[in-house]
């Protein structure tokens, strides 16, 4: 996949660049693998807004991803590579041999006709799309769909062009880089695609204008500064005033930009050998 970008016929097009299309196969999806995305705007059960900023939105299906590919050794057949609106990364729609069909994320290079095998034995071939256990996969090996505990399903690197590089094994944990450039320790029983998640230029396009914002379920945003004392603890002044605090805040009180949010009795921080890098304004 691509960037395009358009003659600037007006100001939105000037800024904006869209996907190229090019790599997808088929346009509708498979109606046994889609359920209806329900509208939640934000709000939690009582109704009221928990997270901010939501709404709106184009109508979607929500395409059932195969996250664990928990049907090993059998041989699965590349059908078709599809777009899915709920992530930047491409899916696959694949194929068994007993004619049971899912969607998967799809890797970089993957091709319809592919075959593809999930497996936990140790013979099993490192090759692009194939599942198998962190421990049978060779060291310096990069991998995506990566599971944190053993049958759960995958749940980091699915994101559109991630590649996590397998350091090496030690005792019961693979320890693995991340994008970030944290270094972790996943139990070596944990299952993980080989390759890099598609459509990697994702991140590059601009979006050029309000309302392919809007598009995607995202409203307005209003920065704390340009509202009043009472509405938010930036607020007030005249005219163009700074924030008149040390450090940025919440709505609510609670300090906001580059406050570390991770709990520090959380059991998992054992399995963290090097923290991500801090980047720098």
């Amino acid at each position: 996949m691509g960037i395009r970008k358009y003659k600037p016929t007006t100001s939105g097009r000037r800024q904006s660049s869209v996907q190229n299309f090019s790599d997808i196969t088929k346009k509708a999806p498979e109606k046994s693998l889609v359920v209806i995305k329900k509208r939640k705007s934000g709000r939690n059960n009582q109704g009221k807004i928990t997270v901010r900023h939501r709404g709106g939105g184009t109508k979607r299906y929500i395409r059932i991803i195969d996250f664990k590919q928990n049907k090993f050794d059998v041989q699965a057949i590349v059908k078709t590579i599809e777009y899915d609106p709920n992530r930047g990364a491409r899916i696959a729609l694949i194929k068994y041999g007993d004619g049971e069909k899912k969607y998967i994320i799809a890797p970089i290079g993957m091709k319809v006709g592919d075959e593809i095998v999930s497996s936990k034995k140790k013979e099993t071939e490192i090759k692009l799309g194939n599942r198998t256990s962190l421990k049978n996969i060779p060291s310096g090996i990069g991998v995506y769909n990566i599971e944190l505990n053993p049958g759960k399903g995958a749940q980091i690197a699915r994101s559109a062009g991630t590649i996590v590089k397998l350091m090496g094994i030690e005792g019961k944990y693979a320890q693995l880089k991340m994008p970030s450039g944290e270094i972790r320790l996943v139990p070596k029983d944990c299952m993980a695609t080989i390759g890099q998640v598609s459509n990697p230029d994702y991140r590059l396009i601009r979006w050029g204008k309000a309302g392919r914002i809007r598009h995607k379920g995202i409203r307005p945003t209003v920065r704390g500064k340009a509202m009043n004392p009472v509405d938010h603890p930036h607020g007030g002044g005249e005219g163009n005033q700074p924030i008149g605090l040390k450090h940025p805040k919440t709505p609510w009180g609670k300090p906001a930009l580059g406050v570390k949010t991770r709990n520090k009795k959380k059991n998992t921080n054992k399995l963290i050998i090097k923290r991500r890098k801090r980047k720098r304004k």
